[in-house]
């Protein structure tokens, strides 16, 4: 039978998320949105790591919450609902001990997972993209080459989260470019590795709250040990790694979507033009009966996706698909926020127009849509 009751552990994180965000993050929000792209707010990740969210889907084993998808997807949408700029840098986190607790050996995972969680909890990031390689990971140009019990990385990465702040990264280079995806591998380089620089920081039109910038890799060495899963197996994964994580990217859609809907619905009935509130203007009306639909629709198809990966079932075309309506229903419901709200929608002094520039970015990290759209096509 179906069922959409929440278990009572389910209700509980939700509970906290949800005091989490509103105390927590909430707000700082506007201040960091308006903050240079080079002044981290490490008291992002000190909140984060006192409520050990940034161990939110690491096993209790080794420190941290150990939740089901379903309950990552639930706190995903309370923090999104709060902020997006700040949610991406515990993103970050969560995309590296996703793929460190599926394919980690014991060791690694003792050694990574633990710096994840608790009051102490550090950053963490997966690092895939470069110049010619975004959504063709064949194109990987960031050599590993094996010298003896070591590997030595040469190339650079870009548009990478926690860029410079993480304790450690997940890379992904190849052993040689010819072999394209069946030469991938993956390393956990250490943050402070000699050679391992910082590029340029991106000044970016949302998510100003997480610093997201280039790589540089210059011979660093890399242990045997801190290879990913059997060599060559890479790209498998980088797909694993991303199925098990949209679902989230999902919530997070959801969440600020909810927000901007809050908003556009608390003034629609406080604004009043002719005499009488808009929300008693039948276009007014439709536009936030279509905001709530959509809202719905894409917390479903979510939850259905983050289902299936609890149930150990194939969620590939569902996660791309709560991937590609949460986010292009987010850019939607966050415009159509503001457009209800009019001028004051375009202003600073509402806190819509930044979850509009906020959601634009999760149409295109974590595979565009237009790639999982083939994705999708390529199983039905």
């Amino acid at each position: 039978m179906i069922g959409f009751d929440l278990t009572k552990e389910q209700l509980e994180c939700q509970k906290m998320a949800r005091e989490f965000a509103e105390k927590e993050i909430k707000p700082y929000a506007a201040e960091l949105d308006k903050r240079p792209e080079t002044a981290f707010d490490w008291n992002i990740v000190r909140r984060f790591a006192k409520a050990n969210l940034l161990g939110l889907n690491v096993p209790k084993e080794y420190g941290g919450l150990g939740v089901d998808m379903m309950t990552a997807v639930i706190v995903a949408e309370e923090i999104g609902a709060a902020c997006l700029g700040i949610m991406s840098a515990a993103a970050g986190n969560w995309l590296a001990t996703t793929c460190l607790k599926h394919v980690g050996t014991e060791n690694q995972k003792r050694r990574y997972l633990t710096r994840c969680c608790g009051g102490n909890a550090l950053l963490a990031a997966l690092a895939v993209t470069e110049a010619e390689a975004g959504s063709d990971m064949a194109g990987i140009k960031t050599l590993a080459v094996r010298n003896g019990d070591h590997y030595i990385l040469n190339g650079t990465k870009i548009f990478i989260t926690n860029a410079g702040l993480a304790n450690f990264y997940i890379v992904f280079a190849t052993s040689d470019p010819k072999k394209r995806h069946s030469g991938l591998n993956a390393f956990i380089v250490d943050g402070d590795s000699p050679g391992l620089t910082l590029g340029a920081v991106e000044d970016k039109i949302g998510l100003r709250a997480s610093q997201v910038g280039t790589l540089i890799f210059k011979d660093v060495k890399v242990p045997v040990e801190n290879l990913l899963g059997a060599e060559n197996t890479g790209f498998l994964i980088a797909m694993q790694t991303l199925d098990m994580s949209r679902p989230c990217l999902g919530g997070a859609g959801v969440g600020v979507s909810r927000a901007a809907y809050e908003i556009a619905l608390s003034y629609a009935r406080e604004r009043k033009q002719y005499g009488r509130p808009i929300i008693e203007n039948q276009a007014i009306s439709f536009m936030l009966a279509d905001m709530a639909i959509e809202i719905e629709a894409a917390r479903l198809l979510t939850w259905k996706a983050a289902w299936l990966i609890d149930q150990g079932m194939d969620s590939t075309k569902a996660s791309s698909m709560c991937k590609v309506f949460s986010t292009e229903m987010a850019e939607r419901v966050c415009s159509r926020a503001i457009q209800i709200l009019g001028a004051h929608g375009y202003t600073r002094d509402w806190p819509v127009e930044k979850y509009y520039r906020d959601a634009k970015a999760m149409a295109i990290y974590e595979g565009t849509n237009q790639i999982q759209r083939m994705i999708i096509a390529s199983m039905l």
